[in-house]
């Protein structure tokens, strides 16, 4: 594969995805409450809980867990003179001990592309915290137009997908780049190149077209849920209306309360609400994140699937000469490192500028690192195809 060369555009639908259009598979079609029956082992069991029975939020460790998943911020500051610096000694020193676990990507850049050479680098973001900073709108995580710049000529090297929790057109909107692949939804709304054997693998993978009239794969393996989401989305909406600041954002396949701008004392009434909802559902399931919970599809698909399933589209799953790198900074960007690291497959970099553990292998600390990052790597592909030359 020539990784110089322009790759597939990737833009939203570019039109509603309809039976008579597309020759929708069966599972495509309205859910019922009953539940139908997936292939491949996506639909996980699940005992159904008895109704009426509500557990207490902090018996059960939902406030706890919210708590734990959203740390404080600590803020790790650069010192030109020293490398590192910060007000608190305590926790620069656990950072930096941290840092011989998960040492700096920058840092061990010279030593990630020697073992790059001679193999086929394609790469992987999330948005929120790796491309854009966190911030307390989740509406307005735009990332500036240095980062989108880096973007753009990475993806002119190496084949470039970004994989969020949210939905694919809300990260097309932010990013506004045709040269990626987006996958949404935590990797359960995908739009990647058209490759046969894809197709004949994945009953929900059907053909369709983007905005500039390619053929492309699109890939939702939850589509059938798409109703129950849109019912807990109203019911969360309603229920959580009168709560300062908690906002809850409909990402199609998955929906996110976020509590960032919510009181603290109010974190646990959030929940309730939450799990009162939920209880009612049980092909559903609750993930944390950064002052934000997620409710999704109890499907066994993520992330670390989403990688595996864009190499395939790509053609470059199980080959020895490709270098897969995910870099990510939140709770369900684990998965993909996780899939990286157990198969001995490529490199997970995680974003943090505060010690916490992972199944990365490198780490970065900000946005403004990871755009260094992704300079780095267009110099280095850059150099080495000037000395073919």
């Amino acid at each position: 594969m020539d990784l110089k060369s322009n790759h597939t555009p990737v833009l939203t639908d570019a039109a509603p995805v309809t039976k008579s259009r597309l020759g929708v598979h069966s599972s495509l079609l309205p859910y019922s409450h009953a539940g139908t029956t997936f292939t491949h082992g996506m639909l996980l069991t699940i005992p159904r809980k008895k109704t009426g029975i509500l557990e207490d939020v902090r018996s059960s460790g939902w406030l706890d867990a919210m708590k734990s998943s959203s740390p404080p911020a600590r803020k790790i500051t650069k010192d030109v003179g020293h490398g590192f610096a910060s007000s608190d000694s305590e926790t620069a020193g656990a950072y930096f001990s941290w840092l011989l676990k998960y040492p700096s990507a920058l840092a061990s850049f010279d030593q990630i592309m020697n073992y790059a050479k001679g193999k086929r680098i394609a790469l992987f973001m999330d948005y929120d915290g790796t491309l854009s900073p966190i911030v307390d709108n989740p509406d307005c995580a735009f990332m500036s137009d240095n980062m989108r710049a880096a973007v753009k000529k990475v993806a002119e090297y190496f084949p470039t997908a970004i994989i969020s929790g949210r939905s694919r057109d809300k990260v097309y909107q932010f990013v506004g780049l045709t040269e990626l692949y987006y996958a949404g939804s935590h990797g359960m709304d995908i739009i990647g190149p058209v490759r046969q054997s894809v197709s004949d693998n994945h009953p929900n993978c059907i053909r369709s077209t983007d905005k500039q009239g390619k053929e492309v794969n699109l890939f939702q393996p939850a589509a059938e849920f798409l109703p129950m989401i849109n019912e807990v989305l109203n019911s969360l909406e309603e229920c959580t209306k009168d709560i300062k600041g908690a906002k809850v954002e409909n990402n199609k396949f998955c929906v996110s309360v976020h509590y960032r701008n919510v009181d603290e004392k109010y974190w646990d009434l959030v929940g309730q609400h939450v799990h009162d909802v939920l209880k009612g559902y049980p092909r559903l399931r609750l993930t944390h994140g950064r002052k934000v919970l997620e409710i999704r599809p109890v499907i066994n698909w993520d992330k670390g699937k989403a990688v595996t399933f864009l190499l395939e589209s790509l053609g470059l799953n199980n080959c020895d000469d490709v270098l897969p790198i995910y870099i990510g900074d939140d709770q369900t960007d684990e998965d993909a490192f996780k899939v990286l690291r157990e198969g001995n497959k490529g490199y997970g970099i995680l974003v943090s500028s505060a010690p916490k553990e992972s199944n990365a292998i490198y780490s970065l600390r900000d946005p403004s690192e990871v755009m260094e990052f992704l300079k780095s790597l267009v110099l280095w592909k850059s150099s080495t195809l000037k000395s073919l030359i």
